[in-house]
């Protein structure tokens, strides 16, 4: 199967495991994701807001808009990267996922990178860093590259983690968006870094 196949297939497991049914019945769309399935990043949020449930994408709201413009200023384009969240239908009244709703979604999360296999994943907020990197707080940490070891045994594989603040931390208080700004900038060499490692090994 192509990516888009399988990606498309995952998709219809959601539908027919029925996961988390009461999100799904208030909920206009399963939002996915967007953008380039060969991608080398993958930017992970933690649920789509009202404009991502009525569009049925990720980031497109303020968000959204943001995120949009920080990928500019970095040379990079939504077509050149995927975008997505762990949760993929909207909690009501955008509140935070739940535990129980993360957990319930993370299997198909983890399968959405197995394939596109990205050399760097870029958590954006808490919710999606706190899978990879549990007992941290983002405070610490973001802007900070990590190793981690994505699937297991013969298959596992080590990409770079970058913990990021969410845009809506940025726009709900301006005094992180320069932090953002700066912690975006990271991103690309990050992939280069990959590169060279694979070449040397």
């Amino acid at each position: 199967m192509t990516k888009q196949q399988r990606m498309d297939h995952l998709e219809n497991e959601i539908r027919q495991n029925d996961i988390c049914p009461d999100l799904a019945a208030q909920a206009k769309h399963l939002v996915m994701g967007d953008g380039n399935l060969d991608a080398d990043i993958v930017f992970i949020g933690e649920a789509p807001g009202e404009a991502e449930d009525i569009e049925g994408l990720p980031f497109i709201g303020k968000s959204g808009k943001l995120l949009n413009k920080m990928l500019g200023e970095v040379g990079l384009q939504r077509t050149d990267v995927y975008i997505t969240n762990i949760v993929k239908y909207r909690p009501p009244d955008n509140r935070d996922p739940t535990v129980k709703e993360k957990a319930a979604f993370l299997p198909y999360l983890i399968e959405q990178l197995e394939i596109i296999d990205p050399r760097v994943i870029a958590t954006l907020g808490r919710h999606s860093m706190e899978y990879f990197l549990p007992r941290v707080t983002i405070g610490d940490i973001h802007g900070q590259p990590q190793a981690i070891t994505l699937g297991e045994a013969q298959n596992a594989k080590e990409v770079t983690l970058m913990p990021l603040y969410h845009p809506a931390a940025a726009l709900f208080n301006g005094s992180l968006m320069q932090t953002l700004r700066d912690d975006f900038a990271k991103v690309p060499p990050l992939v280069t870094q990959q590169r060279t490692l694979l070449k040397r090994g």
